[in-house]
């Protein structure tokens, strides 16, 4: 193997451990019942300790016979943040709480709370010596608070608003009860809490509400006097009484004009009736007259005689002269009085003109009066207003006084929290679980005797054994390969060497001894171009579209040099192809590789190097390869079944795996491909009869059906032709 070779002295013999182990273990299993009986007894005799648990909720609460108004109120107060609910987990621990339910359940006078005053031989030995603080220096109500606080858990659940009360105790009835009463008596306390701040509340609302009073009255006394002092007399409750008389003459005087002018055009309406001779009866004024409508009644029948008449007297008739002069007259009584209805007209006109001009006097005083009121206003508004401010601030404390007032029972003022979970007395013990302790002390004993029992192994030297670090490397002499020749010619020229043992060889018999199979050299025979060429093998090995590829040289490293020339050819028509050489002398890795010293798959499977460290180029073609490494052979080889995930890792990255084995057997070949779709690869340049025909038979015998012959020269047909 080429590349540096690590030395070890000594190794740790992992079967011997086992077989140590094994040959101890009517001891370790032993020493395993006795632990777990010590641990059963153990248990048994300690007194059991029982756990009991009880659960409240934080939440707002509003009493029952509330109004909708303070329910919401209640409701509409903060929620309990994190904060707050830590606080009430410190309160429920609060020293004040304790001393109640201790006092409440009397429990200084229970041993288990104050075990002190009995105390022990060993507690009595370490006060002597000054190793612990003698207990009973303490005060009796502090001992029992601490026991107390010792066998007390209260905590907050996780992601809700509920706080968990667990008590741990001898007796069991104790471990229920105590949670219960502290639950009791923390809602009291908030209850409790309520009830004093109401009654604090009405306290001091008394006094502030009856001086709030006396403010009221002294307030409401000053906006009387004021109103009185300044004539702001109001009317209808909102408006002063020279506003109101303001606003009736301003009414009145708009109505008195309206009148007037409707007067004026009546009267200009009988006017243009009267000049212009137009028949006046069409006015409503004129029909509206009495006298008007008894002489135009006149009127009519004077004129139907007149026209009765006309028909059988003359004009000249005195008769019908008689009638005219009676129309005549008639018309001017008409005249008259329409006369008199103009001058009634006028003069309404007159007497609206003269009214509007006294309100319009009246109104000039009002308005001065009007604004001497609004200056006077100015202090009145501020005397109401300190009046309201005064008279809503008592309002409000008399409404906050009646609740308070009607929250001064017990039962009107709940706590913010409810018990959603009361302890129940609990039936089986929280400790000690004598099944898990058994189990766990077998356990950990079982592991300590056998770690005890491999520990003694590894001290006195039997379970390490001698590593051969001696091994003999064969350095391949230096081949001259001129990059213009083909690489069929490169193969010819390779120089032949003595076969070397493949890596598959080195397997770890029983008693630890390396053992080493090598496979013998067989005679030479010359290479021909026939259907067991490297062409050939290479068209097969394309159109197979197997994943992986086993080439074995049982003759040496000419064998090993047609391999590298099969996989360069492979790689020259495309295909992705990867070399791993596993062969002793390494003679593919002085063929493919640029640094003969890179790292490789004993490095890889020494834990040495990286999986992509491994993998390097071909100097002469597309090709990829995986050198032998520079780590031992013989411990690289004991992680060999590592080998099954590195080929299902290469296989999936390229269209075929080539593994030079070099002079491999059967057996190291089964262990490398187990069951896989594999194809075998004889690398047999020089054609020996014995070597193919027995390895045909052993791989055939394996089950492995697919192998395939590489080699050249008519020899190697008659060969295959007496084998078959």
């Amino acid at each position: 193997m080429s590349g540096v070779v690590r030395d070890q002295d000594v190794d740790i013999d992992l079967g011997q451990l086992a077989r140590a182990v094994w040959a101890r273990r009517l001891r370790i299993l032993t020493i395993t019942l006795v632990a777990a009986g010590a641990a059963f007894a153990g248990a048994k005799v300690i007194s059991p300790q029982y756990r009991s648990e009880t659960r409240i909720l934080i939440e707002p609460r509003a009493p029952a016979f509330a109004n909708t108004q303070q329910a919401n109120e209640a409701g509409a107060g903060p929620l309990m943040d994190e904060l707050n609910i830590a606080s009430q987990v410190q309160l429920l621990q609060s020293a004040d709480l304790l001393k109640k339910v201790i006092n409440d359940l009397k429990l200084y006078n229970l041993p288990e709370f104050d075990d002190a005053a009995s105390g022990s031989a060993m507690s009595s030995i370490l006060v002597k010596l000054h190793l612990k603080k003698n207990p009973m220096e303490n005060p009796p109500e502090e001992r029992v608070i601490d026991a107390f606080v010792e066998r007390l858990q209260v905590y907050q659940v996780p992601g809700s608003r509920v706080i968990g009360i667990n008590f741990t105790s001898k007796d069991p009835k104790l471990a229920a009860a105590i949670p219960n009463a502290m639950a009791n008596v923390y809602l009291s306390t908030q209850s409790g809490a309520k009830l004093a701040s109401n009654s604090e509340a009405t306290r001091w609302l008394e006094p502030e509400i009856e001086n709030l009073r006396q403010k009221v009255s002294e307030a409401e006394k000053k906006v009387a006097e004021y109103r009185t002092s300044y004539g702001l007399l109001q009317t209808n409750g909102t408006t002063t009484f020279p506003a109101q008389q303001l606003n009736d003459i301003s009414a009145e005087l708009t109505r008195v004009r309206g009148d007037r002018a409707n007067a004026e055009a009546r009267a200009q309406a009988v006017r243009n009736a009267l000049s212009s001779g137009e028949a006046s009866d069409t006015l409503p004024d004129i029909m509206s007259s009495q006298a008007i409508q008894r002489l135009k009644a006149t009127e009519s029948g004077l004129q139907s005689q007149i026209s009765d008449l006309q028909t059988s007297l003359l004009n000249s008739h005195p008769r019908l002269k008689s009638l005219r002069a009676q129309l005549s007259d008639i018309r001017g009584q008409i005249r008259q009085e329409t006369q008199k209805i103009l001058a009634s007209i006028e003069n309404e006109a007159k007497v609206a003109d003269l009214r509007a001009s006294e309100l319009e006097r009246q109104k000039d005083a009002v308005q001065a009066n009007s604004a001497r009121a609004g200056e006077d206003e100015v202090g009145l508004n501020a005397l109401e207003r300190e009046a309201n401010a005064q008279r809503q601030l008592l309002e409000t404390y008399l409404v906050r006084y009646r609740e308070a007032a009607s929250r001064a029972d017990s039962n009107s003022s709940p706590a913010d929290a409810r018990i959603v979970s009361r302890a129940i007395e609990p039936v089986d013990p929280y400790f000690p679980k004598v099944v898990p302790i058994v189990v766990v002390a077998a356990v950990a004993t079982l592991i300590l005797s056998a770690i005890v029992t491999m520990l003694a192994e590894l001290f006195s030297g039997r379970a390490l054994r001698a590593v051969d670090a001696s091994r003999d490397t064969v350095k391949a002499e230096t081949v001259a390969e001129d990059k213009n020749v083909p690489q069929a010619a490169s193969v010819v020229a390779a120089v032949r060497r003595p076969a070397q043992p493949s890596m598959l060889a080195v397997v770890t018999e029983d008693d630890g001894k390396d053992v080493i199979e090598e496979t013998a050299a067989a005679e030479e025979t010359p290479e021909d171009d026939n259907e067991f060429s490297i062409a050939s093998v290479a068209d097969y090995l394309t159109g197979s579209r197997a994943p992986l590829a086993i080439a074995i040289s049982p003759t040496g490293d000419n064998g090993s040099a047609a391999t590298v020339a099969l996989t360069r050819m492979l790689a020259d028509t495309g295909r992705r192809v990867i070399l791993i050489d596993m062969t002793g002398s390494g003679y593919p890795t002085e063929l493919m590789a640029e640094n003969q010293v890179a790292a490789g798959i004993t490095d890889l499977l020494c834990g040495e190097a990286a999986f992509g460290d491994t993998i390097h180029s071909d100097r002469l073609s597309d090709a990829h390869l995986i050198p032998q490494g520079q780590s031992e052979v013989r411990r690289a080889m004991r992680g060999v079944d590592r080998l099954s995930l590195l080929l299902d890792a290469l296989a999936a990255a390229y269209d075929l795996v080539v593994v030079e084995c070099g002079a491999a057997d059967v057996a190291g070949v089964s262990r490398l491909t187990r069951s896989r779709d594999v194809e075998i690869v004889l690398s047999l340049p020089e054609m020996e009869e014995t070597i193919f025909v027995t390895l045909m038979t052993e791989f055939q015998a394996a089950g492995y059906e697919r192998v395939v012959l590489m080699s050249g020269g008519e020899g190697a047909e008659q060969t295959l032709g007496q084998a078959a």
